[in-house]
């Protein structure tokens, strides 16, 4: 009934990014530079919410589900 979500294409698209990233490290320009780690900063406050947001979805489903059933 369930199935494991495909990650496949968003996998490929954070280590394309995060290897963009790595070579914007080595850039000569150090405002580059320092973008490069802003920018993972925000990155991972992203995905920190992501994963937040998931878990208040996971709990109202398990919620619902229990309030479809006493009906």
């Amino acid at each position: 009934m369930f199935q494991m979500e495909d990650t496949t294409y968003r996998d490929l698209k954070e280590r394309s990014l995060m290897q963009w990233l790595d070579e914007m490290e080595r850039h000569e320009d150090p405002a580059v530079r320092g973008g490069v780690r802003l920018c993972r900063e925000y990155i991972a406050s992203l995905q920190r919410g992501n994963e937040q947001l998931r878990q208040e979805n996971q709990l109202k489903n398990e919620y619902l589900r229990k309030c479809s059933k006493r009906k």
